[in-house]
């Protein structure tokens, strides 16, 4: 290099530059990209030996790559500097450009320091240029030539073949290469990241792939119903996908199931329940529609599948076939609600249908009091607000009860309707029962009881209150309407009764009780059953059923 400042030296060094360079760019990963830099300095910038140092995440540096010994590099690869023995080195040396040169005349108090190094001691310069074993240089690589740009790297530089320090020429020759080696192993960690991104991104796919065919095959292939449904926007609660299980249990194909919605397919009466389970993703006992019309019970349960960017996005929900289950259910609910016998509605039933309908508020029916009471209360919401529309709603969940009222039975002109209790006693039927057996009874109970549901109402009541007792509800009727009523039932019941090939016949006595708020259930079935005996009493001609007919407390059975 003692002839660096020759025109064809500098030509020669160019092309030296120029083709380490292109090798920088042939490397195929970050490994060997290193291992170039560190070769072309000493085959294309004139050094015997070259480390390359680089700045890892944590910020300190280690040497990934030497070139020009086995035994320095033996030594030193793989070996880490702290980040703040580096920046003292490049702080401290001179300044030859971007390029920091330390003498062996201070290098000295590096010497404790954690940078990795092979420098030796060695006789002092001959002249003024000479390289001494203790020189160090530096050219730090940056990842762009702006200020305060990262720091990737530092290329450590020794023994230049000349013997001497580099001139202007090979500063900035190893200036330009530092740049360069920058780029490329820029170029290279990207490389190696994105490599990294494509394997974990394939890894990914074939997970979520291995993933999509799991869930297929358990939709697929699940012993019960499975659906995929939309949720939100106008497709909401439409149906995807149905697996088979689904469309077996409502007898529909998946090319018709993928047609409707659950809503399209759940009972009128289910529809309320399906929209709320719906929106809390939770689960619910409903019926849905088979394609012959008939109804199915189903467990469903809603799983929300979510996405992470725009939320919820799809109905995951399973669907149980309960029918078995339920059926077994209403079964007993039945039987615990029902008459064994007749299956009319048992006693629990009738007092739990009567009670229903009765508050423990007696309603007022001359209004004075509420009138009163009504002008303290018009003057206190008044000041507050409230006018005549907000008075006349209902104050509290209480009020929104219908107050059920007995009518005037004094007053023959009142039109005044209400809920007639009919109690109703069979005569004659204790004979019957004693002289044909028990089982010629039982089929006089049962007709009974088909010749009351006959003969009212659809919405009206007809129970067994026990033995041969029945009570029928009959609501709206005013009192000539239910002395009617009691006389038509009376007729149903008279004529013979034919059972294993003998006719019998019953009479009925009935008594009439009205309800009204302010008494219990136990009260008008006792007023109902004592003015049935007041009419079996005036009927004492009839044949009596029971042992004493003046008895003013008749103890039913049941």
């Amino acid at each position: 290099m003692d002839t660096e400042s020759e025109p064809y030296v500098r030509l020669a060094t160019l092309r030296q530059l120029h083709r380490v360079v292109a090798d920088l760019n042939t490397a195929r990963s970050l490994a060997d990209t290193l291992q170039a830099v560190a070769d072309g300095v000493v085959r294309g910038l004139g050094y015997e030996l070259a480390a390359v140092n680089l700045a890892r995440p944590d910020g300190d540096l280690v040497v990934a790559a030497f070139a020009g010994s086995a035994a320095g590099e033996a030594l030193l690869a793989g070996r880490v500097g702290s980040r703040a023995s580096w920046e003292r080195r490049l702080t401290m040396g001179e300044r030859w450009g971007t390029l920091r040169f330390i003498p062996h005349t201070e290098g000295w108090v590096l010497i404790d320091d954690d940078v990795p190094q092979w420098h030796t001691e060695g006789p002092l310069p001959r002249f003024p240029d000479e390289w001494h074993p203790g020189d160090r240089l530096y050219a730090p690589m940056y990842s762009s030539q702006s200020v305060g740009s990262e720091l990737i790297g530092v290329i450590s530089v020794d023994k230049p073949t000349s013997g001497r320090h580099p001139g202007p020429w090979g500063c900035e020759a190893l200036q330009m290469y530092a740049f360069q080696a920058g780029i490329a192993i820029s170029n290279a960690r990207l490389r190696a990241n994105m490599q990294r991104a494509l394997v974990r991104l394939e890894r990914d796919q074939q997970a979520l792939r291995a993933s999509e065919e799991s869930f297929r095959q358990a939709f697929e292939y699940a012993p019960s119903g499975m659906a995929i449904a939309e949720m939100g926007g106008d497709q909401h609660g439409k149906l995807l996908r149905a697996n088979d299980a689904l469309c077996r249990l409502l007898g529909r194909s998946a090319t018709v199931m993928r047609r409707h919605s659950f809503s399209d397919l759940v009972h009128p009466e289910d529809v309320g329940l399906l929209l709320r389970t719906s929106a809390e993703g939770g689960r619910a006992e409903l019926r849905l529609a088979r394609r012959d019309g008939s109804y199915v019970w189903v467990s469903l349960r809603n799983s929300v599948v979510a996405d992470t960017a725009d939320g919820p996005r799809f109905l995951l929900t399973h669907v149980e076939d309960i029918e078995e289950r339920k059926s077994r259910e209403l079964q007993l609910a039945h039987r615990a609600s029902h008459d064994s016998l007749t299956g009319l509605p048992n006693s629990a039933e009738l007092r739990a249908r009567l009670s229903s309908r009765l508050c423990a508020r007696p309603h007022d029916m001359d209004g004075a009091a509420s009138a009163a009471e009504a002008d303290d209360l018009d003057e206190f919401a008044f000041s507050y607000g409230y006018g005549p529309d907000e008075m006349a709603a209902p104050l509290s969940a209480l009020d929104s009860h219908t107050h059920t009222v007995a009518p005037d039975e004094t007053d023959e002109e009142s039109a005044s309707k209400g809920l007639a209790v009919l109690f109703c006693d069979l005569d004659g039927f204790k004979a019957i029962n004693d002289r044909f057996g028990h089982h010629t009874g039982d089929a006089v109970l049962i007709e009974v009881a088909r010749r009351l549901t006959g003969a009212v109402r659809d919405g009206d009541t007809v129970a067994r209150l026990g033995g041969d007792e029945f009570v029928v509800l009959a609501d709206g009727l005013a009192p000539p309407d239910a002395a009617d009523l009691a006389v038509r039932l009376r007729n149903a019941i008279v004529p013979p009764i034919r059972v294993d090939g003998r006719a019998v016949r019953v009479g009925a006595s009935f008594g009439i009780g009205w309800a009204g708020c302010g008494m219990t259930a136990e009260e008008v079935l006792h007023s109902a059953d004592q003015r049935m005996y007041v009419e079996k009493r005036s009927r004492s001609s009839s044949s009596p059923s029971r042992s004493s007919p003046s008895r003013p407390n008749h103890r039913r059975a049941g």
